[in-house]
């Protein structure tokens, strides 16, 4: 079957409308949100789970790459194609096949492919429950199954990285042959297609010995964050413990449904807010909670100054849109976007980014939107941790507190609700600062080296403090992440001239000195080199490398040849 062929045939499976093969309106599929871009034959948007099976037989007769892809949200491209291949790429796009069920209660919930976290959220939140993550991602319409895939991480602390061992998914074995493999604990009838009819029309009943013996998240993590003088990480892609099936399988799977676990949620929360100019009183805070606390917060961030600075002034369009819309909207906002800067790019005369230039410039002469106290803290300080705790937590933290920032040098404030959620909104929008920055600045900057990092447990001295052979080349830090879990988001804006990809390779050289895993929850899309159980995680899913082939910088060829 030549690629020709293979149109013809995707179309008589999703039908004509719900194939796309023109390349301007292939764009916003196979250019990534914030790297990757690459060419396909086509893409296709199956609407049943049968459609989808049947299309990735057509994939498999005709020898063509598949890359998976739900809301396009990954930050490392790895759901977007990317350089050359061997053999024809079909990306298909699950995002029509967003149906969630709620079982027992609503403790679990089996998702198909193009289900979003925000989605989960919202079907959830009348019983008084939560999903894995419940903002970050999920504000973007990231996918649960998405999260899954990549290992996803998040700012929950009691909760880990996505992960379960419970999924159905197609795979090619070692001779080329499509399979469906059911690891989601409900009992289904035999045969591909009536499988997966069953599935998608709820015609399922659970199998209790499957539930007892397989679990649907990371259910040792809050045991493993609390041991702090270990020598390793809490967490990061490349951990032989969450490998497992469609966890950290980063597209070399097509995956139909996963059964994830759900949450209850917090009845009252409160958020601390502490300041400080001295790294270390943080990780003693960081420390003592972890180790001495019966009950955790809910998260803890951090944000250093300059991210502070780069927010207030980057993501203030943002704040704003959230605060004034809520988090749902954030869909439709960046589809608005995407539409106005692709019409953009057609007209010369435009500038690039338009959508970011127009909010920018609605924003700018609005009155500060941050609350007096928080932006007092910004002055006095340049480290910012953000707590929030829930229930009985809330009591253990403020005891703490007042106890133990007297001895310090740093301050805290018990904030309002208000202020609360601005606090993490703003720390929230940190995360697309740097990125709005350079696309607001083009000519003022090489570009953005961006990585996620996560390091041993028992680091005492967690602030990075780079050498000037590094610094002179970098014209402004954003760092932010996840405190008690060593995770940390460095966003480098590139001095102009510089060689961005030898920045990168000192930067990561640096980082594997300090002890640092990498990447430690975004996975290693196009950017990062598999480690070597990440690799061999992959090859075992994927035998003929056809699924996603080339993220990890491993090889793209069939068979995994060199």
């Amino acid at each position: 079957m030549n690629s020709a062929d293979l149109t013809q045939r995707l179309a008589e499976i999703v039908g004509q409308r719900h194939l796309v093969t023109r390349t301007t309106a292939m764009r916003r599929f196979t250019k990534g949100y914030r790297f990757g871009d690459g060419s396909a034959v086509a893409v296709a948007v199956p609407g049943t789970l049968v459609e989808l099976w049947r299309a990735l037989e057509a994939c498999t007769a005709a020898n063509a790459i598949v890359i998976m892809q739900a809301a396009n949200t990954g930050l490392t491209g790895g759901s977007t194609p990317f350089g050359t291949y061997d053999r024809p790429v079909v990306l298909i796009s699950t995002k029509r096949l967003a149906t969630i069920f709620l079982v027992d209660g609503g403790r679990q919930a089996i998702c198909l492919p193009g289900a979003t976290l925000d989605q989960l959220e919202r079907k959830l939140a009348p019983l008084g429950r939560e999903p894995h993550s419940v903002i970050g991602s999920s504000c973007f319409g990231a996918s649960v199954i998405g999260g899954i895939c990549n290992n996803s991480g998040g700012a929950l602390i009691h909760r880990g990285p996505a992960y379960t061992e419970m999924g159905l998914f197609a795979r090619r074995d070692e001779a080329g042959q499509l399979q469906l493999v059911n690891q989601l604990g409900v009992e289904l009838p035999e045969g591909a297609e009536a499988m997966l009819s069953a599935l998608e029309g709820g015609r399922f009943e659970l199998s209790p010995s499957t539930v007892a013996e397989a679990p649907a998240s990371a259910i040792d993590y809050e045991q493993r964050v609390r041991r702090v003088d270990d020598a390793t990480p809490a967490r990061y892609n490349a951990d032989p413990s969450y490998l497992h099936g469609a966890s950290g399988s980063a597209g070399h799977l097509a995956v139909f449904a996963v059964r994830t676990d759900c949450f209850a949620k917090a009845a009252k929360t409160q958020v601390f807010y502490i300041g400080t100019n001295d790294p270390g009183e943080l990780a003693k805070i960081r420390r003592d909670v972890l180790s001495t606390f019966a009950t955790l917060p809910i998260s803890a961030e951090y944000l250093h100054r300059g991210a502070f600075d780069l927010a207030s002034t980057y993501g203030k369009d943002m704040f704003l849109a959230i605060r004034r819309l809520g988090t749902g909207h954030l869909p439709l906002i960046n589809a608005w976007k995407d539409r106005l800067d692709r019409l953009a790019s057609r007209v010369p005369i435009l500038p690039d980014n338009l959508s970011d230039r127009i909010l920018r410039a609605l924003a700018r002469p609005l009155p500060p939107h941050l609350p007096p106290r928080l932006r007092a803290f910004r002055d006095r300080f340049e480290h910012h941790l953000l707590i929030r705790t829930g229930d009985k937590g809330t009591e253990e933290m403020a005891t703490y507190l007042a106890n133990a920032i007297p001895r310090m040098t740093g301050a805290y404030l018990i904030c309002s609700p208000r202020e609360g959620e601005d606090a993490f909104l703003h720390r929230f929008v940190a995360a697309g600062a740097a990125v709005r920055y350079r696309s607001l600045n083009p000519h003022n900057s090489a570009g953005l080296v961006s990585l996620d990092i996560a390091l041993p447990r028992n680091k005492i001295d967690w602030l990075e403090v780079l050498p000037p052979s590094i610094s002179r080349k970098i014209l402004a830090t954003s760092s932010y992440g996840h405190f008690f879990c060593h995770v940390f988001h460095q966003d480098y804006i590139a001095v102009a001239g510089c060689d961005l990809e030898r920045l990168e390779e000192e930067l990561l050289e640096f980082q594997s000195a300090r002890g640092a895993k990498y990447p430690a929850e975004h996975n290693v899309g196009h950017l990062y080199r598999a480690e070597e159980t990440l690799e061999q995680h992959f090859r075992n899913l994927d035998p003929t490398n056809s699924f996603n082939p080339g993220v990890g910088r491993l090889p793209r060829a069939k068979d995994w040849k060199p």
